[in-house]
This record gives C-alpha cells, sequence and structure tokens, in this order.
C-alpha cells in the first residue's frame, strides 16, 4: 500500500508471484541451436513509489537446452505480476531468475520495454548468463 498525494493505492507484494505455475516440454532438437523470441504488448505491473500501474511490451529470448517454457502456464506466470507492487529494473531481474529456474536454456534474455511516464521511456534489459 502506499499514500502518494493524499491517496491510498492498494498492491500486493512479489510474494504473489506465481513461479510455481510454469510448465516445460521437452525440447526434441537439442543438437541444434534454436532461438525461441516471446513477446507480448500486455505487460503490467504496478510501481512501488506511485502505486499506479505501469505498462509496456516483454521480449523473451532464449535456446533452449532440453526443455521449452509452455506458452500457457507462462500467461498465467506473466499475470500474476499484474497487481504486484515491483520496480521495473527488479521485476526484468525476477523474470529472468524464474524463467532461468524453470527450463535452464543455454541463453536467455529479458527485455521490459515500458510505456512512457512522465516523459520518461524505460527500457530494461538483462541475461543469462
Amino acid at each position: 500500500m502506499v499514500q502518494a498525494e493524499g491517496r491510498t493505492f492498494l498492491f500486493d507484494g512479489i510474494e504473489r508471484i506465481t513461479p510455481g505455475v510454469l510448465e516445460t516440454f521437452p525440447y526434441e532438437y537439442a543438437d541444434r541451436d534454436a532461438e525461441v523470441t516471446i513477446s507480448t504488448d500486455e505487460w503490467n505491473c504496478v510501481c512501488p513509489f506511485s502505486g499506479l500501474p505501469d505498462f509496456g511490451t516483454l521480449h523473451i529470448r532464449y535456446v533452449p537446452d532440453r526443455v521449452c517454457v509452455e506458452l500457457k502456464s507462462l500467461k498465467y506466470y506473466l499475470t500474476s505480476f499484474r497487481t504486484v507492487g515491483i520496480y521495473q529494473e527488479h521485476a526484468a531481474n525476477r523474470l529472468l531468475e524464474d524463467l532461468v529456474a524453470a527450463c535452464r536454456p543455454r541463453r536467455m534474455q529479458v527485455e521490459l520495454d515500458y510505456r512512457l511516464r512522465g516523459g520518461l521511456h524505460t527500457l530494461v534489459s538483462v541475461r543469462y548468463p
């Protein structure tokens, strides 16, 4: 909960993020590097400073090793961020950590491209390894 300009905004803590919903399936071409790109312009979470929603585009790029991320489970996971108060830089890192833990890729990049707020544009990009 945040008190800003005489208003109270309720939001959830990071304990509401649900990495346990992430599922995988076997990657049958482990001898071949295939870069998988997943994008959505429906990313959102809450700014823990202002209590206002942050919106943006999420890009995930990874090279699977033995398993791939199942997309419906990824949608459920991403939806768990909608009411969570988390800084933009922390959100990108949390996404990367949870996804790497779920699928152990050869490499992965998570990029959050936030929409303008107050004339400022933020793009956060994190990589594994």
